[in-house]
């Protein structure tokens, strides 16, 4: 039910995802909502939180490296973590 109740964050950017989790954060430590709303928002925020580390994982995976030749010239790329 948790996943149909946030299924809007899975269309947010990483940005927007973040900026809005930060607003919640903000909130949770201001004691600014009541016991339930606290509740509710903190529920998104650990969706927010899981959706955030989904992208970054994604991001991740496309970095490459570029490969220098022994003279120093690129010679190509390779996956990040190559080990």
């Amino acid at each position: 039910m948790a996943e149909n109740k946030h299924a809007d964050i899975a269309k947010l950017s990483f940005e927007d995802a973040l900026s809005e989790l930060e607003g919640i954060v903000g909130k949770l430590e201001g004691g600014q909502a009541p016991l339930q709303e606290s509740i509710d928002i903190y529920e998104r925020g650990a969706a927010l939180k899981a959706h955030c580390e989904k992208l970054l994982k994604s991001a991740e995976a496309r970095i490459e490296k570029i490969t220098l030749g022994a003279d120093g010239t690129p010679k190509g790329t390779e996956p990040l973590d190559a080990d």
